[in-house]
């Protein structure tokens, strides 16, 4: 995909050299997409190197006895245009050399090794300082031990064993997961309490050692080496780890990938096996927390690292294996460095890391992806970090910021002043290299670009009526159910009561005693007369309030709506009392949108929206206008409806002391907009009151600099309380 130049203005420098391969070097056959390759593997160092066909020819030939520039001759004349060309094989023999694999005639042999050894330690100190929030401590050799466990797992590390796992697995998903997927999800809160930190912290650990020994274990079954076992700072929190990467040299592409899913393999047999405990345990006992914190630590290490490709955990070096592209991660960085040196800078000499143009693809489509998870990463975990321990996240942010963004920006810089390989175009690089970062300056911290904010929200009538009993009684009979609609007047249920009925029959006989003794009054003691009237008054009120209760056993629609709520058929037959809630009576042809917003991101709503827009959960490709009604300046806890909380699948936590699922952990805002076409009565496609809805809101023009400081700042202000 390139021009190679055959010569090198270096090649001076190394024609005269004998090399050779160290004694003690092992060379193991692999395929990659149907070509030969051979791994170079030095044991002491534990370092690895890939050369192809012609490569391998080539370095086979340096026995110490013939100068590079005979190899390179007789190379030529065997294999012409496919040959390695001067600079292919002074990038060869540095980074043979650089690997400890190769030693030269020019220097001492010690004198070589003690140098190459600080170069290895120099190096491998400057990958610990970068990658701070990944530290890593080497504790002991672990080899011993995994060869003594290796031969009492065996029958399990093998098809067999891999199907009765896959059925356990699956077993475990079907039996204790799907049928408790709800309450799975309610004991997040109670998880990461901070009354089960301790506990969580002793579970991932015992896992992580359970997942390391899945790596180990399976290597050594297939005869690969464990040099390694030690402690890594994954972002402030110990987990263990093991160097099983002697599995790189296996000849199967299959076995490899077999070590680095080894670690999940074992871990995922642990959670299948604490999900059936899980299960099968009643909640508030110890075991059934321990058992939900294996299987929460499980998932959430698997799906966040160990899974994730784009980070150099197992995720990666499985898919390396299965695409055949070795060494993905930095052959990937490689290949948008050559991009850069081949179009920008015009650089002829730039050497690609392939001549495949499918494995250039998949390496410019890793590269870019692995670049922007990289800063997405970056900034997600310092926030939650700051969010945790301000100060020691804020250093980490800084530090890390320095080693991942500010050295290679000042190694770019050295590069430009002293790379001899632009010597002759200096000028013209730094002026290509001006004109990029201008572009980049312009085009984010200058041009305007659309701002727009998102929020969800649900649909709330401005006729929400709860209906209650009106009297004492037995439901005699159902009139509507849910979902139903009603006009104002509507019985929606009957009740029965032979209390009131004999209360009434027995006021009506005391009010016809009591008339006639008026009545007796008026002829023969005239006094007594009023008062008589009085009491028989008061008789007929109480008849009209009997009279009331025993309407009131009729439930009535308040309004025109629809009945949502409880279904009151499943009352036939009990005993309810006045006051107890019957259903609600909802108003559809008149609704509002009710959104909810944080603290940090109500901030933003001071400035006016200019456009509003809202999508329908029952109908996503419909955008439909909305106008701002109000936004309410005080904050609250209560929220409009349950199903903006976690409770209902939404968004915001609920306040652990809150059981109706509308009280949130944090004070939020609310806001009320209008949308046409939203409240349709009986229409198809009306909103029902209740229906989750998500709005997005466009602002002024920014750029997109300014944006992202400004969410940056709200959020610190939301997390780390600044």
């Amino acid at each position: 995909m390139s021009e190679r130049s055959t010569f090198s203005p270096f090649w001076h420098r190394v024609r005269a050299m004998k090399p050779r391969l160290r004694p003690h070097v092992q060379i193991t056959r692999q395929h990659y997409r149907g070509k030969r390759w051979h791994v170079v593997h030095d044991p002491s160092s534990n370092h690895f190197y890939r050369l192809n066909a012609v490569a391998h020819e080539f370095v086979g030939l340096l026995d110490g006895s013939r100068t590079v520039e005979d190899v390179w001759r007789l190379s030529l004349t065997r294999h012409a245009d496919d040959a390695l060309t001067q600079n292919e094989v002074l990038q060869l023999l540095s980074q043979l050399y650089g690997s400890n694999l190769l030693s030269a005639d020019v220097t001492p042999e010690t004198e070589q090794l003690l140098r190459r050894g600080r170069e290895r330690t120099a190096q491998k100190a400057k990958q610990q300082a970068i990658g701070l929030m990944y530290f890593r401590v080497r504790l002991f050799n672990p080899d011993a031990i995994l060869a003594w466990l290796e031969p009492i797992v065996r029958p399990l590390i093998s098809p067999v064993g891999f199907l009765a796992w896959c059925v356990l697995v699956l077993g475990a998903f079907a039996y204790a997961i799907v049928p408790n997927w709800d309450r799975l999800l309610s004991g997040v809160d109670s998880a990461i309490a901070p009354s089960n930190w301790g506990w969580m912290f002793v579970v991932f650990v015992v896992l992580k050692l359970i997942h390391e020994a899945g790596h180990g274990l399976i290597c050594k079954r297939f005869g690969g080496q464990v040099p390694e076992f030690g402690v890594m700072l994954l972002v402030l929190v110990p987990a263990p780890f093991v160097d099983a990467s002697s599995s790189w040299a296996f000849p199967s592409k299959w076995r490899r990938m077999a070590v680095g899913a080894g670690g999940m393999i074992f871990e995922l047999t642990v959670a299948a096996l604490a999900a059936l405990l899980w299960a099968s345990t009643a909640e508030g006992q110890l075991l059934h927390q321990l058992a939900y914190n294996a299987i929460f630590s499980a998932s959430v290490s698997t799906i966040l690292f160990n899974a994730n490709p784009l980070m150099k955990f197992d995720g990666y070096y499985i898919l390396s294996d299965l695409l055949e592209v070795p060494n993905l991660m930095q052959r990937s960085q490689a290949m948008l460095k050559f991009l850069v040196q081949r179009h920008a800078f015009r650089m002829k000499s730039a050497v690609p890391p392939t001549g495949s143009l499918s494995e250039a693809g998949v390496l410019v489509l890793y590269g870019l992806g692995a670049m922007i998870y990289r800063v997405f990463l970056f900034i997600s975990i310092t926030l939650y970090v700051m969010g945790k321990m301000f100060a020691i996240g804020l250093f980490l942010a800084l530090w890390t910021a320095g080693m991942w963004f500010v050295l290679p920006v000042g190694g770019f810089i050295h590069w430009l002043a002293t790379n001899p390989g632009i010597a002759d175009r200096r000028p013209r690089v730094i002026a290509a290299s001006l004109g990029m970062a201008a572009l980049v300056v312009l085009a984010l911290g200058v041009i305007p670009a659309p701002d727009r904010r998102r929020a969800d929200g649900v649909v709330e009538s401005l006729a929400d009526t709860g209906v209650f009993f009106g009297a004492d009684g037995f439901v005699e009979a159902a009139h509507a159910r849910p979902g139903d609609r009603v006009r104002k007047g509507d019985p929606l249920v009957t009740l029965t009561s032979d209390k009131l009925r004999a209360q009434l029959a027995m006021s009506e006989g005391v009010l016809a005693e009591a008339e006639s003794k008026a009545l007796e009054s008026t002829v023969s003691q005239p006094a007594a007369a009023k008062a008589a009237m009085e009491y028989c008054e008061a008789i007929r009120a109480q008849i009209a309030w009997i009279q009331s209760k025993i309407e009131a056993l009729t439930v009535r629609a308040p309004h025109d709506g629809v009945v949502v709520g409880q279904d009151p058929h499943a009352l036939l037959g009990k005993f309810v009392q006045e006051g107890t809630p019957l259903c609600e009576v909802v108003d559809d042809t008149s609704v509002r949108l009710t959104a909810v917003f944080t603290q940090t991101e109500a901030a933003w709503l001071r400035e006016g929206p200019i456009k509003v827009e809202a999508r329908l959960v029952s109908r996503v490709h419909d955008v439909i206008p909305a106008t701002t009604d109000r936004i309410i300046a005080a904050g609250t806890r209560d929220l409009p409806h349950e199903s903006l909380s976690f409770k209902g699948g939404g968004q915001l936590p609920n306040s652990p002391e809150d059981r109706s699922g509308r009280q949130t952990t944090d004070a939020v805002f609310k806001g009320y907009f209008l949308a046409e076409g939203v409240a349709s009565g009986e229409a198809r496609g009306a909103a029902v009151p209740g229906e989750r809805v998500a709005l997005r809101f466009t602002l002024d023009r920014k750029p997109l600099a300014a944006q992202w400081y400004l969410r940056l700042r709200q959020t610190l202000q939301g997390r780390a309380k600044v």
